[in-house]
C-alpha cells in the first residue's frame, strides 16, 4: 500500500497525547477488527494507548486520487522512527538534543472498506521501550469518588464567592441609587435657589425702572 511518507508535511506527524480517562477498559485491537469511521478508530487506538502507556503519533495516509479522501491510516507509537541529525550553518552540527524516537514498530493500519467500514488491516503490539502507564487518571472507583468529592467541594466552594459577590454588587447599586437620590434633591435646592436670586434681581431691575 502507497502511503504518504509520514515524515513529509507536519500534519502527516501530529503527535496526540492521550490524556481522556472515563474509566472503561478498552481492548486489544485485532486485524478485522471494524469501526464506523477513521476517527473512531483514531480515539479507539488513543485510548488503548494510554492505558497500555505510550503516546499516539498519526503518521501515514493513503489518499483517494479522485476526491483526495483519505482511504487509509497508519497510527504508530511517538518513538516509531529515529530523528534525522541537524546541521547548522556551513554544515556544522549543532548542540546535540535528546531524541524521543527510539525506532519502535508498534503500529496499526486501518483501511476503509467499500461498505464504509474502516478495519483494522496491520497490527503490530510490541514496543521496544519501556512504557509508561499515566497515573492521573481514575484508576479505581475510589479514585473516581475522592475527586467528584474534590470537584463538587469546589463547586460549592464557587457558589459561597458567587452569593459573595452577588450580595456586594446589590449593596454598591443600593449606595449608588441612594446618592443618585440625595445628589437629585440638592441640586432641586440648588436650582431653586438661583430661580430665587433671578426673580430677585428681576425686581430690583423693575423697581429702579
Amino acid at each position: 500500500m502507497n502511503l504518504d511518507d509520514g515524515s513529509g508535511p507536519a500534519h502527516n506527524s501530529v503527535e496526540v497525547n492521550t490524556d481522556a480517562a472515563d474509566g472503561n477498559v478498552v481492548s486489544e485491537p485485532y486485524v478485522g477488527m471494524e469501526f464506523d469511521s477513521e476517527d473512531a478508530a483514531r480515539r479507539f487506538y488513543a485510548e488503548y494507548a494510554r492505558q497500555m502507556g505510550f503516546v499516539v503519533r498519526i503518521m501515514q495516509r493513503r489518499r483517494s486520487g479522485i476526491d483526495g479522501r483519505t482511504l487509509a491510516r497508519r497510527l504508530g507509537c511517538n518513538k516509531q522512527g529515529f530523528s534525522p541529525s541537524h546541521r547548522g550553518i556551513y554544515g556544522l552540527d549543532k548542540k546535540s538534543r535528546p531524541s524521543a524516537r527510539e525506532g519502535c514498530k508498534a503500529t496499526i493500519l486501518v483501511k476503509m472498506e467499500k461498505s464504509g467500514k474502516w478495519v483494522v488491516t496491520r497490527f503490530v503490539k510490541d514496543h521496544n521501550h519501556p512504557l509508561v502507564v499515566c497515573s492521573n487518571g481514575f484508576n479505581s472507583s475510589g479514585d473516581k469518588d475522592k475527586k467528584i468529592e474534590e470537584l463538587k467541594m469546589e463547586l460549592e466552594h464557587q457558589e459561597q464567592l458567587c452569593i459573595a459577590y452577588r450580595e456586594k454588587l446589590f449593596n454598591f447599586i443600593s449606595n449608588v441609587e441612594e446618592q443618585t437620590e440625595e445628589l437629585s434633591s440638592k441640586i432641586q435646592v440648588i436650582i431653586g435657589n438661583v430661580r430665587q436670586v433671578e426673580s430677585g434681581m428681576q425686581k430690583h431691575y423693575q423697581c429702579r425702572q
